[in-house]
């Protein structure tokens, strides 16, 4: 996973430099913006693959820096990492898309084994077709886009695309709710029930818009879900 162009967004300069020449040595694309404004421009600039932002910037908030990023980028890994311990904060940053909150102070260690789980988890991304066919429905990971059975396009959430993924990697399996976590929230996060079902409730939607009736996403009590697809 070397060379991915990364966006660091840090106020403090020591600890950004710091970050910084740490992140190049591990062989990663990097540029420091101090500031929002500097940021924005960066981000156009770069197009980095993953961004991670401090949340209390001298200019405006991460948590609203990261969801201006959201909504030009949809494939961009967000990692917020602050001194903020605010579990609120934590819960908003996590719910608009980012994968993982980190707080000071850590470990340098700590972040690269974090960016690794994290790069991992999301690696058969790159590794899948450009373009997925499953009954009807047509699904495109890199571009974050599904085609209903109406023919409709629809742009994914980070988390959507992720789920499909991993029920289209293991199509007719049950997945269970843990390895849903652990695979995509990470196993230092607590979605609660309630979150993963919204989630699963849009995926379905899709699924039952297949006409031919090929696709069908089932619960297992107690366990997680399955999706089946007949002939396959």
């Amino acid at each position: 996973m070397s060379n991915l162009p990364l966006l660091l967004v840090e106020d403090e300069p020591n600890l950004g430099q710091t970050l910084r020449d740490y992140l190049r040595a591990k062989k990663y694309q990097v540029e420091l913006a101090v500031t929002c404004a500097e940021a924005r421009e960066k981000f156009k600039a770069i197009a980095p693959a993953i961004a991670i932002l401090d949340i209390g910037l001298p200019d405006g908030s991460g948590i609203d820096l990261a969801r201006e990023f959201r909504s030009q980028r949809k494939d961009c890994v967000l990692l917020f990492c602050t001194a903020l311990n605010d579990p609120y904060l934590r819960v908003e940053g996590l719910e608009l898309g980012a994968e993982d909150y980190i707080t000071k102070p850590f470990e340098l260690k700590e972040l690269t084994l974090r960016l690794d789980r994290i790069l991992k988890s999301r690696n058969f991304t790159l590794l899948n077709p450009d373009e997925m066919h499953f009954g009807r429905l047509i699904f495109w990971p890199k571009r974050f886009e599904i085609q209903d059975g109406a023919g409709e396009i629809t742009s994914l959430a980070q988390k959507e695309c992720a789920i499909l993924e991993l029920f289209l990697e293991k199509k007719n399996e049950v997945v269970s709710r843990d390895e849903m976590i652990e695979s995509i929230w990470g196993e230092n996060s607590f979605p609660t029930n309630r979150t993963i079902d919204n989630y699963i409730v849009k995926i379905r939607k899709w699924a039952d818009s297949d006409s031919e009736e090929s696709i069908k996403i089932t619960s297992v009590r107690g366990i997680g879900y399955k999706l089946e697809i007949k002939g396959n």
